[in-house]
């Protein structure tokens, strides 16, 4: 199983990542809003401001601190 460091000493299963999306956009914060109501949102932002969400294949939401480039670079990289 590969992983990928999703910022602030977390780590995510790279197999498992269906999306990587920008948070400011209406559509994604919706998501995380309901992800948050299902009880389905992972909170990786360590305080900063949410910059990127990826979804999972398990349904789960995870915020990050990060930009998107800067997971797509680490994905790259692997």
């Amino acid at each position: 199983m590969k992983f990928v460091d999703i910022g602030s000493g977390n780590i995510a299963s790279a197999e498992r990542i269906l999306c990587v999306a920008a948070a400011d956009s209406a559509p994604i914060r919706r998501i995380i809003q309901e992800a948050r109501d299902r009880g389905m949102l992972v909170d990786a932002c360590a305080g900063k401001k949410c910059r990127s969400v990826l979804v999972m294949d398990s349904d789960h939401v995870v915020a990050t601190g990060l930009e998107v480039y800067e997971i797509k670079e680490r994905l790259e990289k692997r």
